[in-house]
């Protein structure tokens, strides 16, 4: 909080600790003319009020230098009074202030003199207010008599308020607090010139914090909350302003300490969270208490929140919260419950926190939307617009644009489960065969996708896959099984009585489809029983590096925000262990899925990851230095730290010579004593190669979108950041940065952006393209963007004899209709003030299998793909009445605006469009009731809202008419 300088007036008069002689003043008078002749004019200038005003101070100041003690009461009560008429608007210096600025250093003296009284008690507030004008040079003037005045006063007369002063006085008196206090907290208490004689520290910390309560009493009485806060938080006391807010200022006062989060540093972030989770608890805003303590992620706040409201309907709407959070339901369950977690709730209670209403509110809204029709791929790619050559068209099916198609139609049909190649495909002419192999697997998962949430006829229509003959049409019908019901909690608990039973069958592709299939089905469900079924694969030395990556992956996505210490034990160990060995798997490309499993054990905990990531530095492979690098992201994702980011770019600074390209340069002059030495030395080259690797820079520039992404000023600054990257960057952070452009604006299509990666998808790098290609997909996702679709259309002529590249294409196409339009996969919601740890997952998941699209999405696991799945929910508001019925009702749809400490009622959104209910939001859109009719028992009008019909609205309509 700045010092306020409105009174620091240049020092003109004579200082009164230096007696000139006669000698001396005749000489400054010849240096500086003449000098009485200006005081004259000064007088001159003032007009007959001012002159007036001057002569009853000065009157008043020679009062108090009488010896006739009785006359100092009234003459004090006289300054008090022309001082405060001055200071009650504060347009320029008052004139009380300024006449007496030649007088406050005989004040001064005058007041140490003065025994001990109340007079004194009061000329010490007075000296407060005047000490403002000489702020420049005695520091702190205005709180040492403030806090001399109150201590002067009898024991049990209540203490003057700082606010009768008024509020400029108050501002520079919190101003100075803050100071005083940040002097008493360093070690080198800083020596104040506060008055004659005196030094040293003003007051002790419980005083100042008295103070500070007065005045910030005073702020939130007089539209200042934000003031108020700082200064809380400046004397290390903000959770006590819990105790200042009333129903008129708590709103302001919550709304800008969770602003302040993302730019406050460990653990004051946290506080702040507490302190305004503890202020909605008082006032009983329960929505909102419950949106901060998921943030918070703490279970007792959690469970207690949902407790709290006795009203049934305002239960129903936390618990739709709750559902969209992914909540683990064992957080609502009191310690020592036995048995499963709803068995004494009420059937529609559990029906909103299980999503079970997901599938059908979609379809549903779809109607609405018009988009229920299920599309063709024709409908997407719209061939006949893009601008190739006709000789260049192929003529027949190929293999690989089948498996594009698979993709296409399983993203833009999400959902809706009416598409045409797999759900209501003809008999005999199926899907399924026109593709190859591991195609197969993922045309069979593709099910799972468009029959999402839709966990009754899914089954059905899934089971007759999983008796194939055909190993990988089983293994895709599997994955589908776990894909459905991602998000979906069902009493039948289907997925893990279908899919445990494969967990340790012999085939690979069957045991690979059910581990993933488990983990996308109980993402953010911290399921013990689980654990145990996993746990002894990623333990177990005699597994391939591939099903150990993915077991430990499927359960980041299970454990994911929960910090499991016995499943990060297990992690650690077999990474020791790995490391020890030579054939230890650990530099096969399945590695960085490890890393990551751990890391999404600790997505969001902060610090609470410092002892893993110290464990991690003691393992001396270069897998270690990238699993610190993810560990550290997933621990900070979304807080928009400062310190980290710059970490993470240092990381990126770090240049990696390579000796392999060495070795290839000798190769060409001399191929054969290459071979000599290769024979004489592999355990040396092995030695050197390994400290060579530099994966950790990739997902350092992953790192930096991840912890900023949740903050606007921060992401606006990364992407300049991963400008500077792209342009001197290695290669191997070069094909990271347009990932991360992704992950930064996800379902977020802005024109800057789509135009930078429209330039990096032409970029020499294949894979630089190839990453930016998919990561235009990603910020378009589920939006139907016009202008992105066409410059992907361009992009299809552009590549169409780059099988990969278009490939990537058709994907990145299939991505922006997703859901018909419907759909979007960015992680933020409830005004984009929750992160969905499950929806983090998810779009990390199919990043790192990016980081290498050459060994996997391009290779035979594409089905990497649908790992985007628990980032999948719908973007739309629908609101409901007190049946859970649909209600339509009138909303008003804009840009989101910022309005945290602005002054009055400002608009909370701009450029609003007026609907009828559902409907589509974007990422960057709010909704807010265009009538009082209703009222909403949310917070933020997003995902379903239930309404209460409002009793006083009628009433004032008559009056109106």
């Amino acid at each position: 909080m700045p010092v306020p300088t409105e009174f620091a007036i240049p020092v003109t008069s004579e200082d009164p600790k230096k007696k000139k002689t006669e000698e001396e003043k005749t000489v400054d008078e010849k240096k500086t003319g003449t000098s009485k002749k200006k005081d004259e004019e000064d007088v001159d200038e003032l007009s007959e009020e001012d002159q007036t005003l001057k002569n009853e101070l000065e009157m008043l100041v020679e009062r108090l230098r009488e010896p006739n003690a009785s006359l100092y009461r009234a003459a004090l009560e006289s300054l008090r009074s022309l001082i405060r008429t001055s200071t009650s608007s504060m347009t320029s210096v008052p004139k009380p202030l300024k006449f007496l600025r030649p007088h406050y250093p005989d004040l001064q003296k005058l007041y140490d003199s003065w025994p001990v009284s109340d007079d004194k008690s009061l000329f010490a507030s007075i000296l407060s207010v005047l000490a403002m004008t000489y702020s420049d040079t005695q520091p702190r003037g205005t709180l040492r008599y403030r806090l001399l005045s109150t201590s002067l006063r009898p024991e049990g007369s209540p203490t003057e308020d700082p606010g009768t002063w008024g509020h400029e006085y108050v501002r520079h008196l919190a101003a100075e607090l803050g100071e005083e206090f940040i002097a008493q907290e360093t070690p080198e208490v800083e020596e104040t010139d506060a008055s004659p004689g005196e030094k040293g520290p003003i007051g002790t910390i419980e005083e100042l914090r008295d103070l500070g309560k007065q005045c910030a009493t005073f702020l939130l009485q007089h539209n200042a909350e934000p003031d108020a806060v700082d200064l809380l938080e400046e004397l290390e006391i903000v959770d006590q302003i819990a105790d200042l807010v009333d129903e008129n200022t708590f709103g302001r006062v919550c709304q800008y300490m969770i602003r302040c989060v993302n730019l406050l540093p460990p653990p004051d972030d946290i506080s702040f969270l507490r302190t305004a989770h503890k202020i909605y608890v008082q006032q009983s805003k329960f929505p909102e208490a419950l949106s901060l303590s998921i943030r918070l992620a703490d279970p007792a706040l959690v469970r207690a929140d949902f407790k709290a409201p006795g009203n049934p309907l305002m239960k129903r709407q936390l618990a739709f919260l709750l559902a969209r959070a992914q909540v683990p339901l064992q957080w609502l369950k009191e310690e020592g419950d036995e048995g499963d977690f709803g068995d004494d709730l009420p059937e529609d209670l559990l029906e909103c926190m299980s999503n079970t209403r997901l599938s059908a509110q979609l379809r549903e809204f779809g109607k609405e939307m018009g988009v229920l029709d299920a599309k063709s791929l024709e409908d997407v790619y719209k061939s006949h617009l893009e601008q190739t050559r006709s000789s260049a068209q192929p003529s027949a099916d190929s293999a690989r644009a089948n498996l594009a198609g698979t993709f296409v139609n399983a993203f833009v049909n999400a959902g809706f489960g009416n598409d045409k190649l797999m759900v209501e495909a003809e008999e005999g002419n199926s899907w399924i065969y026109k593709n190859k192999d591991h195609g197969m697997m993922s045309a069979a998962a593709s099910l799972g996708l468009s029959l999402l949430w839709d966990t009754d006829m899914g089954l059905t229509h899934i089971d007759k896959y999983t008796y194939s003959a055909e190993e990988h049409i089983k293994a895709g019908a599997l994955f589908a099984t776990g894909l459905l019901n991602c998000g979906v909690r069902t009493e039948a608990d289907a997925a893990l009585a279908l899919l445990g039973e494969y967990v340790e069958n012999k085939s690979v592709p069957l045991k690979t489809s059910a581990i993933m299939g488990l983990g996308m089905a109980y993402t953010g469900s911290h399921r013990e029983d689980l654990l145990e079924l996993l746990q002894p694969i990623v333990s177990d030395d005699g597994v391939t590096m591939e099903l150990t990556s993915l077991a430990t992956l499927a359960l980041g996505f299970i454990f994911v925000g929960s910090g499991n210490g016995d499943l990060t034990g297990t992690i650690l160990q077999t990474l020791m262990e790995r490391a020890d060995r030579e054939d230890n798997g650990l530099d096969e490309k399945w590695g960085r899925f490890l890393a990551l499993g751990l890391g999404l054990l600790y997505l969001g905990l902060q610090d609470q990851s410092d002892a893993t990531i110290e464990t991690l530095k003691a393992i001396e492979h270069p897998l270690s230095k990238t699993a610190q690098v993810i560990v550290e992201a997933c621990a900070f994702a979304g807080t928009g730290n400062v310190l980290k980011i710059q970490t993470m770019l240092h990381f990126c600074d770090e240049h990696i010579s390579k000796p392999k390209d060495e070795e290839e340069k000798d190769e060409d002059k001399d191929e054969e004593k290459k071979e000599e030495e290769k024979k004489d030395a592999p355990a040396e080259e092995s030695k050197g190669k390994k400290p060579q690797d530099d994966t950790f820079q990739t997902f350092a520039v992953i790192a930096v979108a991840m912890i900023s992404m949740g903050e606007d000023i921060g992401a606006e600054m990364s992407l300049r950041q991963f400008n500077h990257l792209m342009h001197y960057g290695e290669p191997v952070i070069r094909k990271a940065v347009p990932l991360a452009i992704g992950l930064v604006s996800a379902s977020n299509p802005v024109l800057p952006i789509l135009d930078t990666l429209s330039r990096y998808s032409h970029d020499n790098d294949l894979q630089v393209a190839l990453n930016a290609i998919f990561a235009m997909g990603l910020v378009g996702a589920g939006t139907n963007n016009a202008r992105l679709a066409q410059m992907l259309r361009q992009l299809a002529g552009y590549y169409y004899k780059e099988p990969d590249c278009l490939f990537m294409v058709r994907v990145a196409q299939g991505l922006v209709h997703m859901g018909k339009g419907t759909i979007g996969i960015n992680p933020f919601f409830c005004d984009r003030t929750i992160m969905s740890r499950g929806g983090v997952a998810g779009l990390l998941a199919v990043l790192t299998a990016f980081t290498d699209s050459k060994g996997f999405i391009l290779d035979k696991y594409h089905w990497m793909l649908y790992l985007l799945t628990p980032a999948m929910y719908p973007r739309f508001l629908i609101t409901l009445d007190e049946e859970l019925n649909n209600k339509p009702v009138t909303v008003r749809v804009g840009q989101a605006v910022d309005v945290v400490g602005q002054a009055g009622k400002p608009r909370t959104i701009s450029g609003f469009q007026t609907h009828s209910t559902p409907v589509r939001l974007g990422t960057t859109e709010r909704a807010e009731l265009a009538t009082e009719e209703f009222i909403p028992f949310s917070h933020a009008l997003e995902g379903f809202v239930i309404l209460q019909k409002n009793p006083g609205w009628e009433k004032e309509d008559k009056m109106e008419v």
